[in-house]
């Protein structure tokens, strides 16, 4: 025990924490975020006067979202246009290569490209994806000294518009 403390005066002390505690737990219990009450109805009223957003800044917000779409479409259009392009090159590759195929098979350059899909070297003929249509390939034909024919030896696109680097879809 310490100087000037009776037994009495400890329990006191100890009884009153307790009640203070058991109090404030009362007082906070009834409202969700702990609020005492009389702070919980300022506090609501405060809250239903405030409950929304103003026109002025939703048309803030709506601006700033406009401006940010302005500035990334033109980022978003070179993406695409450098998508189409990599898989022209890509389809162009595969075509050249299976032609390539046709002729070391047969000892011929095929007449269509349909022969290359009935002979099963390709699933089926690929869209150009610039003019999206795989009706629309530009067949290089193989002609000899006497000008006949002997088969499509070359493929390039249909389109003659001008790619990212300067060049004609058509001169790949």
């Amino acid at each position: 025990m310490t100087p000037g403390r009776t037994a009495g005066s400890r329990q006191r002390a100890a009884g009153s924490t307790r009640r203070l505690t058991v109090d404030v737990r009362r007082s906070t219990l009834g409202h969700p975020r702990g609020c005492a009450g009389t702070r919980r109805s300022a506090l609501g009223a405060r809250r239903s006067a405030l409950g929304g957003f103003t026109l002025i800044e939703l048309l803030i917000v709506i601006s700033i979202i406009g401006i940010l779409v302005t500035l990334a479409q033109p980022y978003y259009q070179r993406a695409v246009t450098a998508a189409k392009e990599a898989t022209l090159k890509e389809d162009l590759f595969i075509l050249r290569d299976v032609i390539d195929q046709y002729y070391a098979d047969n000892g011929k350059y095929p007449p269509a490209l349909n022969d290359l899909v009935d002979k099963k070297y390709i699933r089926r003929i690929p869209k150009d994806p610039v003019t999206g249509s795989a009706e629309t390939w530009a067949l290089v034909s193989l002609t000899d000294d006497q000008g006949q024919q002997g088969g499509i030896f070359d493929v390039r696109s249909g389109s003659d518009a001008i790619a990212l680097d300067g060049t004609r879809y058509s001169d790949w």
